[in-house]
């Protein structure tokens, strides 16, 4: 294995796991900084990290074009480690939503740069499956290791995947040169002469991307990681008197090892994309719905449908005919506009709907990518 896909793989492990570390310890630390705003207390929680991402996503993934994704990925990987100090170290409030938001634009430094660059490889369909079982598989171990230390120390899981930052920042530290002078920059031609130019040379392949012949693709992102990122964030709450830290923890855990298990197997199959997006969302459907009253089962569905749509969407993506950062920039701008968006837009209904009535609707609304053509 080449450094960059270690690089990548690693940095996928670590990100992921200290995004899900926070999730299902949201009860707690609402309690620990005197917080009370109801359930919509943990939406704000759950969603900084996530409208972080979404406002960094697609300008890092147009500048990753331009200025090399290493460096990209390597700035992901520091604001990774600097965001985890200091939530692990603070006890103020907005810190820590400042800290989520900061973490979350690291993800958006991170992910089109990772995506872009295995795209390009000799067998990407391979490697994106690869790297879509590595960030799930830290997703896991983040919700898993917090339900287990949350007993013993609150912020146990937070420290760990901080120190794997730190690690991998010192592996950084040992590739320098190729971050100061990336080998493929030159090949690229000129650099644009202001941020301003780049920005506006980038508007009608954005603009292009945005068409009716690419919506699908967006518009299912959206949707299958809104119906994710809406019941994650109020499951913590929903379950307070009937699961246990553990259980909670395993619960969640198993959506992503489930999606782990998905995306890798799918990568080896040649089944093409809108079959398994087809697939995936039905299954996604399923678990939205089972995880009300049996949420092992459910979230175990939804992982594993998640899975399979997640690979067949970025296969899909890495298809259309434009820069690789600014596609990827646009394909994890929706993925995480779901995430970010929809627990928020959900937070409105928790005053007259119960959580059930919530996660019913949520599961339904999803069964509208099903009806899109393209």
């Amino acid at each position: 294995m080449n450094q960059d896909r270690l690089l990548i793989y690693g940095a996928a492990f670590a990100i992921m796991g200290l995004s899900n570390a926070v999730i299902p310890i949201l009860p707690e630390l609402e309690s620990l900084y005197k917080v009370d705003f109801g359930g919509f207390s943990s939406s704000l929680l759950f969603s900084a990290y996530f409208l972080g991402a979404l406002a960094t996503m697609l300008p890092f993934g147009i500048l990753a074009d331009r200025f090399g994704n290493l460096r990209f990925i390597g700035f992901g990987v520091v604001l990774t480690a600097i965001s985890g100090l200091a939530i692990l170290l603070s006890e103020n409030l907005w810190i820590l939503l400042i800290s989520r938001f900061i973490e979350g634009s690291a993800c958006g430094a991170f992910f089109p740069a990772a995506f872009a660059t295995l795209s390009k490889s000799k067998d990407p369909r391979r490697y994106i499956g690869e790297f879509t079982f590595l960030f799930n598989a830290g997703l896991a171990a983040g919700a898993l290791l917090s339900g287990l230390l949350a007993e013993t120390y609150l912020k146990g899981a937070i420290f760990i995947f901080t120190f794997m930052a730190f690690l991998l920042t010192i592996f950084l530290i040992l590739r320098h040169r190729e971050l100061i002078y990336p080998p493929n920059i030159e090949k690229s031609g000129a650099l644009p002469d202001s941020l301003v130019n780049l920005y506006r040379d980038s508007y009608k392949e954005i603009t292009e991307l945005l068409s009716h012949s690419n919506s699908g693709i967006w518009l299912s992102s959206f949707l299958l990681n809104g119906v994710i990122g809406v019941l994650i964030a109020y499951y913590p709450d929903y379950s307070l008197n009937t699961l246990t830290k553990t259980q909670l923890g395993s619960s969640i855990a198993s959506l992503y090892v489930c999606a782990m298990i998905t995306s890798l197997l799918v990568g080896y199959f040649r089944v093409k994309e809108k079959t398994l997006i087809r697939i995936g969302v039905i299954f996604s459907i399923l678990g939205a719905l089972f995880a009300i009253k049996y949420p092992f089962l459910g979230f175990s569905s939804l992982g594993g449908g998640s899975g399979i749509a997640a690979v067949g969407l970025a296969l899909a993506a890495a298809k259309i005919n434009a820069d690789r950062g600014l596609v990827m920039g646009l394909f994890n701008t929706t993925i995480y506009a779901g995430l970010s968006l929809a627990p928020i837009i959900a937070g409105i209904f928790t005053g007259f709907l119960s959580y059930e009535k919530l996660f019913i609707a949520n599961g339904c609304i999803l069964a509208g990518a099903l009806v899109l053509k393209e």
